[in-house]
């Protein structure tokens, strides 16, 4: 195993449960490295110098059926490569995956190697729980620097980034052409053309069918927004970094929406939201535009029936900078109290570097991290997935930077999104208040 990695290197619906996240602020707090660990919080342990193996590792993971499925043959080729270690699968859908984290840390039983999110990666690295990978032989010299600083909080690797995906427009050029409007020219187009362009696809496309879907309930678009204008949403040090007047011009694109019909009203909106892919406007062929991870357009593709386009988001070419960033899809991490960090980091470096891994894995857990794997599968992507690569490859050179690991507490910032844009979008408070809003609840949530 090549050692020009971590060794070498110095230097985003996704919420749980309140319950879930209650457990991991109230249970985590316990948790340390145990005896027979490598360590976490970014110290400077080594790994243990020796493993007796046969061994047996457990590793965690969250989503669906046909994930759960290409999984199992990774493990299984793994396996065939290392038969003196077990894999011992260990998953459930996004819904239920953290409280059984939590509940897994707090029992002291902690999978040996752990699916994070960015929103959560803090929670668990702050209390110890994760460990530093930099002191294992992980081979990440094919991982862009910017893509694996996603992964880093204080100069530690807390987690390898599977896959990168990007916040995009997704559009259907069927209802655009029977609305009577040209797709927008994405190289050019403002927040102004988004809705205006919206507002006229819901007029020519009749009752029934609308412009586009509302975008507020993801802090991605926010965080994009921002960034055109030279604003973050947080800090590398962790503290909130958008203004609140751009928060309330955030807020205030969705009432324009709402008032010129680019949208569905409220009530509507808040059922879109909750439906998903499968049942969003794109979806059931309802609504020419909507804003999602570039990943997620095969699941729109598959149930709209309709040939989908990718588009930068609006602003992009209008602003101080651009603002769309490779978000890691998620991470591999390892448990600072595993017995055998040796047998879980060779585990994470096959699924990072195996070109056997990624033909199975293909773009399920995001477009491959390591750039030579990503290379190598483009010829077996199915069309949709091919869309999604060259979307991936078009904006790579309009990408400044990518954001930092958002700090401990941020798990809390789908809820409060959730809960600030339906008050705005039932009139209840203005974006202005909105923005007042949004900045107390943030800061409280990560204030410690």
């Amino acid at each position: 195993m090549s050692t020009n990695g971590l060794r070498t290197r110095h230097g985003k619906r996704l919420a749980a449960s309140a319950a879930g996240i209650a457990a991991v602020a109230l249970t985590l707090a316990a948790c340390g490295s145990g005896d027979s660990g490598i360590g976490g919080g970014g110290g400077d342990e080594s790994p243990a110098a020796a493993e007796e193996c046969p061994c047996e590792i457990r590793f965690a993971w969250w989503g669906s059926d046909s994930r759960h499925e290409s999984t199992q043959k990774i493990i299984e080729a793994f396996e065939a490569e290392n038969p003196d270690i077990t894999v011992v699968p260990d998953f459930t859908d996004w819904d239920g995956y953290w409280d059984k984290l939590a509940t897994s840390v707090a029992a002291g039983d902690t999978p040996d190697v752990i699916t994070q999110e960015e929103r959560y990666i803090s929670d668990y690295s702050t209390k110890n729980v994760l460990a530093d990978l930099g002191t294992l032989e992980i081979d990440t010299s094919k991982v862009d620097d910017g893509v694996l600083a996603g992964g880093q909080i204080d100069g530690t690797q807390y987690g390898i980034p599977t896959g990168i995906n990007a916040y995009a427009i997704v559009a259907d050029p069927e209802i655009f052409a029977d609305a009577g409007v040209e797709l927008p020219d994405d190289t050019t187009w403002t927040w102004e053309d988004y809705v205006t362009t919206a507002n006229a696809v819901s007029e020519g496309a009749g009752e029934g069918t609308w412009g586009t879907q509302d975008y507020g309930f993801n802090e991605a678009g926010l965080s994009v927004m921002a960034r055109q204008r030279g604003e973050v949403l947080f800090t590398p040090e962790g503290e909130l970094g958008v203004s609140a007047e751009t928060v309330a011009d955030f807020f205030q694109v969705s009432l324009d929406l709402l008032e010129g019909g680019g949208q569905p009203d409220a009530a509507r909106t808040v059922e879109y939201q909750a439906a998903g892919p499968e049942g969003s406007l794109l979806g059931t062929n309802q609504g020419a535009m909507g804003a999602w991870w570039t990943n997620q357009l095969g699941a729109l593709s598959e149930a709209s029936g309709h040939d989908l386009e990718l588009l930068r988001m609006p602003g992009e070419s209008a602003g101080e900078r651009t603002g769309t960033y490779y978000k890691p899809a998620m991470f591999y991490s390892v448990s600072a109290d595993t017995a055998y960090p040796q047998a879980s980091a060779k585990f994470v470096d096959f699924m990072l570097n195996s070109q056997e891994a990624a033909d199975i894995m293909l773009t399920d857990r995001g477009l491959p991290a390591n750039t030579e794997v990503r290379e190598a599968i483009l010829d077996g992507l199915s069309p949709t997935d091919q869309k999604v690569a060259d979307f991936m490859a078009e904006i790579e050179g309009e990408i400044v930077d990518n954001p930092p690991v958002p700090p401990h507490g941020s798990a809390e910032l789908a809820d409060i999104m959730e809960r600030v844009n339906t008050e705005v979008l039932f009139d209840r408070i203005t974006p202005e208040e909105a923005a007042t809003q949004f900045i107390e609840e943030v800061n409280a949530a990560t204030a410690g």
